[in-house]
This record gives C-alpha cells, sequence and structure tokens, in this order.
C-alpha cells in the first residue's frame, strides 16, 4: 500500500491512493512526487468551498510535465468528496501533473466521473482549509507500506 506525505507551507497531509481503481495516476504521481517534481511548486488556484490545486511548475495554471495520461473514471471511487485528490486536465486525456483537493463535497458533484480521483487526504484534512492561494507544496515523500 502506498501513501505521499505531502508537506506544505501550512503542515502535512497524508494521502492514500486508489490503486485498484486509477493505477495510471497513482504511478503518474508517485513517479513524479519521486523525482522532486512538485517540491517547491506552489498552490496556483484556491477556490473556497471548492478545491486547492496545484501541480503546475510554471505557477500560471498552464504548465505540466510534457506528456499527458488518459483519464480513469469507472473505478469504484470516482467521487469528489472532502480531501479527495483529482487530476486537473483541460479535457479528456489531457492531465499530467496539476492536481486538486476537494474542501467539501458541496460544490464538487459535476467533477464526478469527469476528473479521475486517484486518492484522498486521510490526515491533516485541516490543512486543506488553510492552504492560501501562494503557497508552496515543500515535498512530497512517498511510503510504501504492507497491506
Amino acid at each position: 500500500m502506498l501513501k505521499a506525505e505531502m508537506l506544505t507551507e501550512k503542515g502535512l497531509m497524508v494521502i492514500t491512493f486508489f490503486e485498484e481503481d486509477a493505477p495510471i495516476h497513482v504511478k503518474n504521481f508517485v513517479d513524479l512526487s519521486k523525482k522532486g517534481f512538485y517540491d517547491g511548486v506552489t498552490f496556483h488556484r484556491v477556490l473556497p468551498d471548492f478545491v486547492i490545486q496545484g501541480g503546475d511548475p510554471t505557477g500560471t495554471g498552464a504548465g505540466g510535465p510534457g506528456y499527458t495520461i488518459p483519464c480513469e473514471l469507472t473505478g469504484n471511487n470516482q467521487y469528489h468528496d472532502r480531501g479527495v485528490l483529482s487530476m486537473a486536465h483541460r479535457g479528456p486525456n489531457t492531465g499530467g501533473s496539476q492536481f486538486f483537493i476537494c474542501h467539501s463535497r458541496n460544490n464538487t458533484a459535476h467533477l464526478d466521473r469527469r476528473h479521475t480521483c486517484f486518492g484522498k487526504v486521510v490526515e491533516g484534512l485541516d490543512v486543506i482549509d488553510q492552504i492560501r492561494q501562494g503557497d508552496k507544496i515543500i515535498s512530497i515523500t512517498i511510503v510504501e507500506e504492507e497491506a
């Protein structure tokens, strides 16, 4: 079982992954994290009671890793609840490195099965509410645990 420890300027979030439902997205995020891709990257979009978004190395909302991955929308965990980690994109099959984490379920139901959910914050949910636009990800550490 894989987990990610996302250390931000506002605190630590621990994320578990939906490895069965979104294996391509999980592998992509894990690989980028292990390479240090997200280190120092900002949350460039923060919309209260909606999402915090990061993963763009340019900080503009237009950047990515230089490739795209296909959406994975048929799994069991494709619901944008509080703390869910999902892939941002410009249209189907255009995701890469940008992700968002949901504040709540209030305004996110329309994203279900349109954006791939690939993990969930299980510790540090309060950090989501403290993140502001421009806050940085200090590092993401991938932890492999025995099931």
